[in-house]
């Protein structure tokens, strides 16, 4: 990898780079022309090795890291794993999926909830938390709603998560950034154009300008990482 911002510098270590995170991150790859999902309608195929390596270490860093209901339901999403040197660099087994569903309408029969070595939690509703099976981690926040600055202040002060990462989908990015919630945006930018009907916009509708400032830009194989500190 290669830093081309702030100051330019060859074999950078990703790990190193992008150490020290931030109280939450929200990171994501997208094509060149804005689509975070590829032809087949997923992300695996947008950013190639480049992007995974920069995605298991922001994992890595993370002590939680969240995801939308959306993207449970489709069963592509298995528990953390972290790679042998990665695991020896974070000092300890991989960080929590934390999902966040108002209607609790998942399989609890997947991978997710019944292998991972580190229990996945689920932030839901007041009304909804009796639903969760026993023997999985339920954070409440919201009568009917989830309030997302209430659950990120649970997830630090009640399990201690202080650093958290957002992978998405679009619906809970979006949410976060409306509740001035992100800290920073590691945006991955894989080199190709997409178009076509399976266009998957980063955002959901967010319905309000959110202030960017570039905080570093590096190179890896093609793909552009850019961090952007978000300004409140």
């Amino acid at each position: 990898m290669r830093r081309l911002h702030p100051e330019p510098a060859a074999g950078v270590d990703p790990y190193d780079a992008y150490g020290e995170p931030p109280g939450l991150r929200l990171g994501m790859v997208m094509s060149a022309d804005g689509s975070v999902t590829d032809a087949e309608g997923w992300t695996d195929g947008l950013g190639g090795e480049a992007d995974f390596r920069v995605f298991r270490t922001l994992r890595a860093l993370a002590d939680a890291i969240l995801v939308g209901a959306g993207t449970v339901r489709t069963g592509r999403l298995g528990p953390a794993r972290l790679r042998p040197d990665l695991r020896a660099r974070r000092g300890g087994p991989p960080a929590p999926i934390v999902v966040v569903s108002r209607s609790l309408d998942l399989d609890w029969s997947l991978p997710l909830f019944t292998e991972a070595e580190t229990p996945t939690v689920v932030v839901t509703t007041e009304r909804a938390r009796a639903r969760v099976p026993s023997g999985v981690t339920a954070v409440a926040a919201g009568e009917d709603e989830v309030d997302l600055p209430a659950a990120v202040r649970a997830l630090r002060e009640d399990l201690g998560h202080e650093r958290l990462l957002c992978e998405g989908g679009p619906a809970l990015a979006t949410a976060l950034l409306r509740a001035s919630l992100v800290d920073e945006l590691c945006l991955n930018l894989a080199p190709t154009l997409l178009g076509g009907p399976r266009h998957t916009r980063l955002l959901g509708g967010l319905d309000a300008e959110v202030p960017l400032e570039p905080a570093a830009l590096y190179l890896d194989e093609g793909v552009l990482f850019v961090r952007y500190l978000v300004r409140v």
